[in-house]
């Protein structure tokens, strides 16, 4: 009963927190679009080959990652220069009509590189652990934090899947998002959480 107490809060969470709109969710948008399902499946399989070591040494290290707090602000400061060179890419790449170069690559091997510069997973994993370890929500002795682990980046494969398919869907339905999507909206989305996240660096390193 454990087990599936485990993969059912790991799935929860991962599948909310894949949900809103990230780099991974854009390039594997751009993936569908340009080569369709199954070279998509292979990319969010690669995404999660990664997910699944970040969040299985965020969960055993957990205590020591958030005492790091000299490691967690370089982590967030990358996190907002991140988004920022993101709303130029995906700008900039819009403007110029020419399609993204990564995806000259296998879509899994794209989706393990990207999820290896995903650097803001590692606090985000390691609150998250830590408020389901403290609050008693999992419980990973033994083989238990593998169901846990399990539960989450199945959560993170079908919410990003579920984006995906709905960007498309909207994209391809919608003409102002067919139009504005790629070359204005999603520029904007990065720039704006940008702003949010450095708003929230300041805020917690320089006052």
């Amino acid at each position: 009963m454990q087990n599936l107490k485990n993969i059912a809060v790991g799935f929860l969470v991962s599948f909310l927190g894949s949900i809103p709109l990230g780099y991974l969710n854009v390039v594997g948008f751009e993936v569908y679009n340009k080569e369709g399902f199954r070279p998509t499946i292979f990319f969010l399989l690669g995404v999660i080959c990664i997910e699944f070591l970040v969040i299985y040494f965020t969960l055993v290290f957990a205590d020591r990652l958030a005492k790091n707090e000299k490691l967690t602000k370089y982590i967030e400061g990358f996190s907002v220069l991140f988004m920022f060179i993101l709303a130029a890419v995906f700008y900039f790449s819009s403007k110029s009509k020419t399609e993204m170069a990564s995806l000259d690559y296998s879509p899994f091997v794209l989706g393990i590189v990207l999820s290896c510069l995903n650097f803001v997973q590692i606090p985000f994993w390691t609150g998250w652990n830590l408020y389901l370890l403290n609050g008693k929500y999992i419980e990973v002795s033994k083989t238990r934090k593998y169901f846990y682990v399990l539960g989450t980046v199945t959560g993170t494969f079908c919410g990003m899947l579920t984006l995906i398919l709905s960007l498309h869907y909207f994209a391809s339905n919608v003409e102002f998002l067919s139009k504005y999507l790629m070359q204005l909206i999603i520029p904007l989305v990065f720039l704006g959480l940008g702003i949010f996240q450095g708003i929230k660096f300041y805020r917690k390193y320089y006052r």
